[in-house]
């Protein structure tokens, strides 16, 4: 198995408002919504025009057009979740109905019909490759009232084929019904581009799994708060990288037989996420048991100083080597559901093929700091009071692998924080957040950024929901800030 170490490139943040005048860094006045300074009367629905421009918005951000101007119309929040219903139902109108989504649910079995998604042809040095990824869709039980709980499985990386189809055969296995399997194949295996590219993280498998992601929110048939991605080997390596990078739409993770260095998987992205790791002690090849040990270590410190949270079950499984038991993964991962809305929020900012992330469970850079690879935010939310803690991170190798010298292979590192600035960041609010009737405070390191009252507005539950695609993340209010 062919291993490599990518490393991060990152991002930033700035202030603005929905009402209120915010302050700048100099003390000064920012200018209100409306130059009239009036007020407009809320309105609980939209008029036809405007639910077209809903529309509008929604399917230029879907197909990455240049998207219109944003609808700006004051909301009641007493009628916040029949708006919430209206832009949810908008989004899915707007999603193309001649995609190739997901098929009609059936039961999963060992004859289950394969399906495939074509997606971005993949690069290696000058050639483009295309990606055609086949998969198996199917559900295990009954569905509950709240929708199954899904779950990706990754496959290692043998053979596609034959990984493929025992994937099928352990999801059929595992005692987790009722339940919903997305099993993919790797779109390109060993024999193209030399294996480079049988990698679950490169960029046309994240555009899968935003698809996924996607098509499963506007299904009906799963539950928003229970989405599960696990793997072997390969794909535990991926699973766990993926756990950090798509930690907010997550109830858990379960990489099995991997074990990646820290700098691709950051912990802190995990306070809310059950997490499972599963490698044999005896597995040393890549240093896996060794560097499953390193995660455990650094869970645990994350627990000692935010008590709460970041679950854990860690098990370096004695006797065994790359082949262990893999079936408490998935009844262990069952048991937890996603937390969508926390008041505190851990998040380093960093790039997987290249790629950061547009947002964060609230957190939305607009502006990345220059002059630095990763940014670690975090968010307190308190007594209406929205404190952030914005520094750069900085990672300097602490151990190498000694018996690895054809490549360099980091085991640890040291990282190194300093605060932040020349950024901006949009800071998504609801109810569930803080109370929207009243004056709301953000500090950015200490220093207080805005102060005022935060208007609730038609235009943020359209943006939330076209950059999360997230039922349960559709905010009514935001402020921008520059720090």
């Amino acid at each position: 198995m062919k291993y490599l170490i990518s490393l991060a490139l990152l991002g930033a943040v700035s202030i603005t408002s929905c009402q209120a005048a915010p302050k700048k860094p100099n003390g000064t006045e920012q200018k209100p919504d409306r130059p009239d300074n009036k007020p407009v009367e809320p309105e609980k629905e939209l008029a036809a025009p405007e639910r077209q421009a809903v529309v509008s918005y929604f399917k230029a951000s879907l197909s990455g057009g240049k998207a219109p101007a944003l609808l700006e119309k004051p909301l009641e929040l007493n009628s916040l979740d029949q708006a919430r219903k209206e832009v949810w139902s908008l989004w899915a109108q707007s999603n193309d109905p001649n995609e190739t989504g997901l098929p009609a649910l059936s039961p999963l079995t060992t004859n289950s019909s394969p399906r495939s998604w074509v997606l971005s042809p993949e690069s290696y040095g000058r050639d483009r490759i295309p990606a055609i990824m086949p998969y198996y869709y199917g559900a295990k039980g009954d569905k509950p009232s709240a929708g199954y709980p899904l779950f990706l499985y990754l496959h290692g990386s043998g053979p596609k084929e034959l990984e493929w189809k025992t994937g099928l055969a352990l999801s059929l296995s595992f005692q987790d019904s009722p339940s919903v399997y997305f099993i993919p194949q790797i779109p390109n295996g060993g024999e193209a581009a030399d294996g480079q590219l049988y990698r679950w993280w490169q960029r046309s498998k994240l555009e899968a799994w935003e698809k996924l992601l996607r098509l499963s929110f506007l299904s009906g048939s799963i539950d928003p708060k229970r989405i599960y991605f696990f793997g072997i080997s390969e794909g535990g390596y991926g699973s766990q990288r993926l756990a950090s990078y798509y930690a907010d739409y997550l109830a858990g993770a379960g990489p099995m037989a991997g074990g990646e260095p820290l700098i691709n998987a950051p912990v802190e992205n995990l306070q809310h996420i059950a997490f499972s790791l599963r490698t044999g002690a005896n597995d040393t090849q890549f240093h896996r048991s060794e560097l499953t040990k390193y995660t455990r270590e650094a869970l645990q410190r994350m627990v000692v100083a935010h008590p709460g949270y970041y679950k854990h079950f860690i098990d370096i499984i004695p006797k065994y080597g790359h082949a262990i038991p893999y079936g408490p993964t998935t009844p262990y991962l069952a048991q937890h559901q996603r937390t969508a809305l926390p008041k505190s929020v851990h998040w380093e900012d960093f790039p997987v093929d290249g790629l950061y992330r547009k947002g964060f469970y609230n957190l939305v850079p607009l502006i990345r700091p220059q002059g630095t690879d990763r940014i670690y935010y975090e968010e307190e939310i308190k007594d209406n009071t929205v404190d952030l803690k914005i520094r750069s991170v900085k990672y300097q190798d602490s151990q190498v692998s000694s018996y690895y010298t054809s490549f360099r292979l980091v085991l640890l590192y040291d990282k190194i924080y300093t605060d932040a600035t020349g950024g901006k960041l949009r800071v998504y609010l609801s109810p569930e957040l803080v109370d929207l009737s009243r004056p709301v405070r953000i500090r950015v390191n200490g220093r207080e950024v805005y102060s005022g009252a935060v208007r609730a507005d038609w235009k943020h539950l359209t943006s939330s929901c076209a950059l999360f695609f997230d039922p349960l993340r559709l905010f009514p209010a935001a402020v921008e800030v520059d720090y």
